[in-house]
């Protein structure tokens, strides 16, 4: 890679460490980015000097988001990968993949911990009130996320 391209993997490396994604996320999205042609995955593998399984993984990952396209080569038929320029493909399958099964399982966890019963009443309470502030999170997490959705992808 030269110094232009390294520059842009670095700016997607650090977006993906914010999300908490594997740095390699970050890389095979961003080389994809800065190519003018579309790359394979063996031409991941060489340029980002990644191993063929992170580079698989990588990209299925990204494809189940919807940050990458697959398109066929014309000459030797093997599968080349382009990168989604949508930002509101690229933001509703973030929420789609990462949060909304975040927020699901928390729903999911915080109605377990409701259903035990506690003994002690001022222990009670606490609980009680930490649940219902953990709840009310969730419902504002659950009615922001379209809406950042749409103000991003416009």
């Amino acid at each position: 890679m030269d110094a232009i391209e390294r520059q842009v993997v670095d700016v997607f490396i650090d977006g993906v460490k914010v999300l908490g994604l594997p740095r390699s996320i970050g890389e095979i999205y961003g080389l994809l980015f800065i190519s003018q042609q579309p790359l394979s995955l063996d031409d991941l593998v060489e340029k980002l000097e990644i191993s063929k399984g992170s580079a698989s993984q990588g990209l299925k990952l990204l494809k189940g988001l919807g940050a990458v396209k697959e398109a066929v080569g014309e000459i030797d038929r093997r599968t080349y990968y382009r990168p989604s320029l949508e930002l509101k493909r690229l933001v509703g399958g973030y929420i789609r993949e990462q949060i909304r099964p975040h927020l699901d399982s928390g729903k999911s966890k915080i109605s377990l911990v409701a259903t035990r019963s506690i003994d002690d009443p001022e222990r009670r309470e606490f609980l009680e009130d930490r649940l219902d502030q953990l709840n009310s999170w969730m419902r504002r997490g659950s009615r922001v996320l379209p809406i950042l959705q749409k103000l991003l992808g416009q």
